[in-house]
Formats: C-alpha cells, structure tokens, sequence
C-alpha cells in the first residue's frame, strides 16, 4: 500500500511539473482577457460601437470575406454557447424553466 502511495504522488509531481508552462502561460492570457474594462477603455468601446451601427447602417457587413463571416458566425456561436451555459448553471439544471 506505501508504494502504491509513493508512486501516485510521484505522478502527482510529475503531472505538476509538466503542466506547468501551459498554466503559466493560461494565466498570462487570463490577467490580461478576462480583466474588466477600465475607464480608460469606454472612448474605444463607443467608438467600436458606433463603427458597428455605421456599418449595420451603410451594408458594410455585405463587403466582408469568407473568412472573415465564417469568424463572425463562429463568435457568435461561442457568444450564444456561453450564454446557454450560464443559463444552465443559473436555472442549476439542464432542461428549461417551469412554466
């Protein structure tokens, strides 16, 4: 039993060691993307916003690339896909409200 002890925690350590730099490099991105907006950030959160009526307005979305749709769809997706999980983790279950 003290080695099947001993051995678990040795690849307990060498799980650590190895997922080490993708943590650390998780945590990077995360300090910097999941921060909320600061003050400084509202000028170019309205100016991004009023760029997106502008271009709602005047048919931009009709002059964009393949690419550049299929990117759109995609976010929009995961915008949608996230909103349902916290949906799901709000309600504290899977299937719908009661009605």
């Amino acid at each position: 039993m003290a080695s099947i002890a001993s051995k678990g925690s040795g690849l307990v350590n060498q799980l650590m060691v190895q997922a080490r730099p993708q943590l650390d490099v998780f945590l990077k991105y995360a300090k910097v993307e999941l921060t909320p907006p600061t003050p400084a950030d509202i000028p170019a959160i309205r100016q991004g916003i009023s760029r997106l009526i502008t271009g709602a307005r005047t048919g931009a979305w009709k002059n964009v690339t393949v690419r550049e749709g299929w990117l759109n769809t995609l976010v929009t997706m995961e915008v949608c896909f996230w909103f349902y999980v916290g949906e799901c983790i709000g309600k504290r279950h899977i299937v719908g409200y009661d009605v």
